[in-house]
């Protein structure tokens, strides 16, 4: 769909320079670009090379307000920020069509909102509700109880277990389990042998959450797993029972995050990361790949990269690295 870059500069809070009437109908990179995508530029180094691709419209920040184009520009404080919202405005269709597929299996106690699209070969659950305007890909299972909220994606092979809540806007990739039982056993003494512990609390995702493709995050023991507004999660990580997790925390591939672990907002988890039971991650810390932090641990220090195992200040861990390597010389 066609848009004048004056209605994509409103969309995205950014101010034009040249002619506003220009038509823009997709996003591209510098290199690839062709007449009427839209590209942007983050930094001054860039902005010719924008200037002189195939795109009819560049978003850019202050530094090109002041210069010389052969193309309209959209100004905003933050290009790379307003480029991902031009791309939702691109593709923003106003919902899914109503369409129930004739292989779909729903109880008759199931309440649907209107332009819910339900593809081939899923099953709907007793008393489970989906919100207005969500999808749910092809088969997927949502077990009794669940309630989805408004616009929410679900991607094919999808399993969530009866009792789980997502706010609006959620999005779950394909092969994500949510809400299945946590990894919680009680061990006889006298024989040896393993008791399973109850597992029946409640799984809560918040409005605006991503979770990435094979994750699995797993019900409460007795209370509640839950996942704050706007945290992003990617594909195949782990989230046992019990954590909470803050609001707007990126969490990257393959951590793992054990039982009652809490992390608090704006926490950064990077690839594969491994968080024992009961630690804490205050609000604002950065954990490098690779690191491990150790059962009941509480890292703190907002805006502070910590690495290694156990996880520490980056740059304590830097020089401790230094210390060695010069240690082994000597040898």
């Amino acid at each position: 769909m066609k848009h004048t870059l004056k209605a994509v500069a409103e969309a995205v809070g950014g101010r034009i320079i040249g002619e506003d009437a220009v038509s823009v109908c997709g996003i591209a990179s510098i290199e690839k670009a062709a007449p009427g995508d839209l590209v942007f530029v983050e930094e001054e180094k860039n902005l010719q090379a924008a200037m002189h691709s195939n795109a009819s419209a560049v978003i850019a920040g202050e530094f090109a307000a002041w210069t010389k184009h052969s193309k309209p520009f959209v100004i905003t404080q933050q290009p790379k920020l307003a480029f991902a919202q031009a791309a939702r405005f691109f593709h923003f269709d106003g919902g899914w069509p109503a369409e129930i597929h004739p292989t779909t299996i729903v109880h008759p106690s199931a309440r649907l909102g209107a332009n819910v699209s339900i593809e081939a070969r899923v099953i709907v659950g007793e008393n489970v509700e989906i919100g207005e305007g969500s999808r749910i890909g092809a088969g997927s299972v949502i077990a009794a109880d669940v309630h989805i909220g408004m616009n929410c994606t679900i991607y094919p092979n999808v399993t969530i277990y009866s009792g789980t809540k997502l706010g609006d806007r959620v999005i779950v990739h394909a092969g994500a389990v949510l809400g299945s039982d946590g990894f919680g056993y009680v061990r006889d003494a006298k024989s040896g042998k393993y008791e399973k512990f109850p597992q029946i609390g409640r799984l809560e995702i918040s409005d605006d959450v991503e979770i990435g493709a094979n994750t699995t995050i797993d019900r409460g023991a007795l209370e509640v797993t839950r996942i704050g507004r706007g945290t992003k999660i990617d594909n195949l990580v782990h989230i046992a029972h019990n954590v909470q997790i803050g609001e707007d925390v990126v969490i990257a591939a393959q951590t793992g995050i054990s039982g009652s672990a809490v992390i608090e907002n704006n926490a950064v988890i990077a690839g594969q990361v491994g968080i024992a039971d009961h630690v804490r991650i205050e609000q604002g810390v950065i954990l490098g790949a690779q690191s491990g932090v150790p059962t009941k641990k509480v890292i703190r220090g907002k805006g502070i990269v910590f690495w290694g195992t156990p996880a520490r200040p980056i740059r304590g861990y830097l020089k401790e690295l230094a210390v060695l390597a010069r240690l082994a010389k000597k040898e």
